[in-house]
């Protein structure tokens, strides 16, 4: 496979969560024919700086990539500003890329999924995201489906995607309230407050703003239908969940193709499953059984 897109890295103070991220980048047999780009942050204090130190002297000795090339913020930027900043300029330089954050693990297709489906859908102007995880629950998808939706483990996208990027949450807001389609938005969660609380300022997820651009543009993503990528970062240390397996899904390992859905359009039916998951995993039920097996695994220590 020609021209692959080079896969960004995100990183900060988690080198035990970095190592295993790109150990599993490692598996796939494109890593050797792609380049990763690291954006590294800076510390927030000095408490910080010995675990900042650790992963930058870890990403320092990567090997096993075409190329290494490493961006190291002197102050701390956060996670959103490095995020936004990072994909911004790396979309006007390489057209497309693929983004992992360092409390991934991906699967051994993950790459060639995302490669093959940025090639697949380069010119659909409808796609303009490809996710690669997918919340696992009653409800099944297909390996392929499109949905109005952005999900932040494991993506990638096209510089003509990226450019319809919104940072200002409030004309976002305004648009889907316009649309009279927060309901819709929400997808049995909770994503307009999401907004509202990043509008003021009690979050600063870039992720809900990269969502709702997808949402008020009318343009779908491609999304994989069994779990290339999972998050292993929740509890402490994390950015904006703290609760411990509340979303863990299964790491698919087999290998999945992405397909040319035509026309382009969103599965309705893919989005009421979706809906339907989030609605049982955010449950008050799930989130007692996730509390109780926390403590068991505790106890058992």
């Amino acid at each position: 496979m020609n021209n692959l897109a080079p896969v960004l890295l995100f990183v900060y103070n988690r080198p035990l969560l970095t190592e295993r991220c790109v150990a599993s980048l490692l598996q796939s047999p494109l890593a050797p024919k792609s380049e990763l780009v690291i954006f590294a942050d800076g510390a927030k204090g000095e408490k910080d700086r010995p675990e900042v130190d650790a992963v930058r002297a870890y990403i320092r000795s990567i090997k096993g990539f075409k190329s290494v090339e490493i961006h190291e913020s002197p102050a701390n930027t956060g996670l959103a500003a490095n995020i936004i900043k990072g994909v911004s300029e790396s979309v006007e330089r390489f057209g497309k890329v693929i983004v992992v954050e360092d409390d991934l693990v991906v699967s051994p297709c993950f790459l060639e999924f995302m490669n093959k489906a940025l090639v697949l859908y380069r010119d659909v102007e409808e796609v303009v995201n490809i996710n690669s995880h997918v919340l696992e629950g009653p409800q099944k998808f297909p390996d392929n489906f499109l949905i109005s939706f952005a999900d932040s483990w494991g993506w990638a996208t096209w510089k003509r995607g990226w450019d319809l990027f919104e940072p200002d949450g409030t004309i976002l807001l305004e648009k889907i309230k316009k649309m009279r389609a927060s309901k819709r938005f929400d997808l049995g969660y909770h994503f307009v407050r999401m907004l509202r609380e990043q509008i003021e300022g009690k979050n600063n997820s870039w992720a809900i703003r990269w969502n709702a651009s997808i949402f008020v543009n009318g343009k779908v993503s491609l999304n994989a239908g069994k779990p290339l990528a999972v998050n292993t970062g929740f509890g402490k240390g994390a950015t904006h969940c703290n609760t411990p397996d509340l979303f863990a899904v299964r790491l698919y390992t087999g290998n999945l193709e992405p397909k040319l859905i035509t026309p382009a359009t969103e599965d309705p039916e893919a989005r009421n499953n979706l809906r339907l998951n989030y609605i049982v995993r955010t449950s008050y039920a799930n989130k007692l059984r996730v509390r109780v097996l926390e403590f068991l695994s505790r106890f058992a220590k």
